[in-house]
């Protein structure tokens, strides 16, 4: 039998995408007060990858990538995703703009190894945690670079966010214990 490990804190990296300025600055706002300062951002980049969000979300979607200072138990994930889309649902229902959906939050955890997303989402490659939230390995860190797999989504394929989370990594692994990087 093999022993169990304790598993060192990941980075914890929120995408947020919206057509609206007020709704990234809304969303920056509370995830600071409850993660904790930003670490890292990621230059916006246009999310016109797919026309699926448009209808909820309107035309023009910007995305954004933001890594926090404060390293998170990656046994949290769930909730954190729980978090955000209850983040979502709040600003939805504050009103003020035209569309249903005018914020989209999509966390995920970076360790030295892979970048891992939160969905609600089944698929075949993804990972049951619980209260109806999934993980996916969305890239894999190999030869220096964040490599995609085949599902990996068309945006995070992008060399803007892959360098991002390579800078993101950097970071990350300036932050690990001595043991752990």
């Amino acid at each position: 039998m093999a022993d169990t490990r304790v598993t060192p804190p990941a980075l914890l990296v929120v995408a947020l995408f919206s057509c609206h300025e007020k709704a990234f600055a809304w969303a920056r706002q509370r995830l600071e007060r409850h993660y904790g300062a930003i670490a890292r951002e990621s230059p916006r980049y246009p999310f016109n990858h797919t026309k699926y969000y448009e209808s909820a979300m309107g035309q023009d979607l910007t995305k954004q990538l933001l890594c926090f200072e404060q390293l998170v138990d990656q046994a949290q994930l769930a909730t954190i995703k729980l978090h955000t889309n209850q983040l979502e649902g709040d600003l939805a229902a504050a009103g003020g703009f035209a569309e249903d959906r005018p914020l989209n939050l999509d966390p995920g955890l970076l360790t030295l190894g892979k970048f891992l997303l939160a969905t609600t989402k089944d698929q075949a490659h993804r990972i049951y945690l619980r209260d109806g939230i999934y993980a996916e390995v969305t890239l894999r860190f190999q030869s220096g670079e964040y490599e995609p797999w085949p599902w990996t989504y068309a945006d995070y394929r992008e060399p803007v966010v892959r360098t991002a989370l390579k800078e993101f990594r950097d970071y990350y692994r300036r932050r690990l214990p001595v043991e752990s990087g």
